[in-house]
Parts: structure tokens; sequence; C-alpha cells
């Protein structure tokens, strides 16, 4: 069974003084290249959703998806375009700013979703929910589009909602670290620094 998978690059970034999170380098490279990298050999297809910087974000040779809405409604909107241009039966999204995606998070999260006949999942690292880690079916779709048009916008509340199971990944707790400011991205490309030279 094939998984699609969707990177969500449409954030406003307003924490990160307003840069686009993909585009920032990370040891030489933009991050969304990070994600990209690892997200690549776990789906079948890849799709960006982007905002601004369409260009720059097509030049990777993927579809880029911009929002049905003029006004921002934040990861949902991105996944309602996701979903409508999926080739598979469910779609793996991920957040740009995730340079150290866990290789083998479709295959656990389908197979939970089998498991479970669960129609949508999301990560939860040992501590938190990470929502914009999750796997959706295409049965969804027409849910997602009608809470984005009551604009019922706040994805982790949306995902629980409708009955969205946890996949336990408090052992790669790290891997979902979030990248929501400048501070955080130097003190990100300072450990990877020390890690390289250490090995």
């Amino acid at each position: 069974m094939q998984i699609s998978g969707l990177i969500l690059a449409g954030g406003r970034s307003s924490r990160m003084q307003g840069n686009d999170k993909g585009l920032l380098n990370l040891l030489d490279r933009p991050m969304i290249e990070h994600v990209i990298q690892r997200l690549e050999p776990q789906v079948s297809q890849i799709l960006i959703s982007a905002n601004r910087h369409i260009e720059q974000y097509q030049k990777y040779g993927y579809e880029v998806l911009l929002d049905d809405y003029d006004d921002y409604r934040g990861p949902l909107a991105g996944m309602s375009r996701g979903l409508l241009k999926s080739d598979s039966e469910y779609l793996l999204t991920v957040p740009c700013d995730g340079p150290f995606l866990p290789l083998d998070l479709a295959r656990r999260m389908l197979k939970l979703a089998q498991k479970e006949g669960a129609k949508a999942i999301l990560v939860f690292d040992g501590q938190y929910k990470q929502p914009t880690y999750n796997l959706l079916h295409k049965d969804l779709l027409p849910q997602i589009v009608q809470s984005l048009q009551q604009d019922e916008n706040k994805l982790g509340k949306w995902l629980m909602d409708h009955g969205a199971l946890k996949l336990d990944c408090s052992e790669q707790k790290s891997a979902f670290i979030n990248i929501n400011t400048p501070a955080d991205l130097e003190q990100l490309a300072q450990q990877l620094m020390i890690q390289r030279t250490q090995s």
C-alpha cells in the first residue's frame, strides 16, 4: 500500500522573525532538504504545502500546493490540499523544520493504522502530542473541508476529535525537536557540528 508525503512549509514563522523556516540553512543546507532526504525513501510521492517562495520550493522537483484560502488557516488547509492531490490511500504529513524525521515513521504509522482500523494517527513523543506529524486516510478529506469552512482550524484538536490514535515514539523523542526561533536553530546547528566532530 502506498503512502504519499506532505511537507508543511506554509506557516507564517512569526517566532522566526517571519523567515521561511524550510529555507533557513542548517549546516549549509535548507532545512527542507534534510526533511526531503529522510522522507523520500518512505513514501511514493512528495508534495510541498507552501504559500510563499513558491519558485524556490518548486526547484526540488515536487508539486507545490497553495492553500485554497486567502487568509491563513494553518496546517489543516495544507493537509486538505495534500489529501486532494495525493495518489495514495494515506497521506503522511511532516513539518519543514523536522530535520530528524525518523526513517521508519511511515511504516510504523501505517502498521498502527491497519492494526487498529484507524484513519488518523499522530505522534506522541512521550511528553507531548506532535500533531504536525500525522497520517490521514483519504476518507477524512470531506471532514477537513467542512471544518475549514466552519473556521475550525486547530490541528491537534481536530485530530483528537476525529479519533486519531497516538503512535508512541518516546524512544525517539529528540527526533521531533521543535525549531521555532533563531536561537533554536543556532543551538541545533552547534549540536550537529559537535556530533560531526565526534563521529
